[in-house]
């Protein structure tokens, strides 16, 4: 069993969901974050004074899937996330040692 952590932009979630969906994944957590790479954030001008804003905002995505299913997801959001600008963000795979689902009790591949 994986992890599979994606930071997107927040214009692509409802792609990325989407992506997932149409190859069977049907859960996911999103949460919001700030963050910077290579963007190394920007200047914006308020009320006439100018500012750095150096941490941007950004989606991060979590999805607990079977090892065998990985390459799939990794394609699908790559896929449905590329703009091909810079910050179109990463992708990080994680090994999980164990899951539950609280409800049921079920172990894990199966609480997934």
């Amino acid at each position: 069993m994986k992890i599979v952590m994606a930071i997107i932009k927040p214009f692509k979630l409802e792609e990325v969901r989407d992506a997932l969906t149409g190859i069977g994944v049907h859960g996911l957590t999103v949460t919001e974050v700030k963050g910077y790479g290579r963007q190394k954030g920007h200047t914006e001008i308020y009320r006439g004074a100018e500012y750095a804003v150096s941490f941007l905002p950004k989606l991060k995505i979590e999805v607990a899937v079977a090892s065998d299913q990985v390459a799939k997801v990794v394609e699908a959001i790559t896929a449905a996330a590329k703009t091909g600008q810079i910050g179109d963000g990463k992708i990080f795979v994680f090994q999980i040692d164990q899951a539950v689902r609280i409800r049921t009790g079920e172990t894990d591949t199966d609480a997934l």
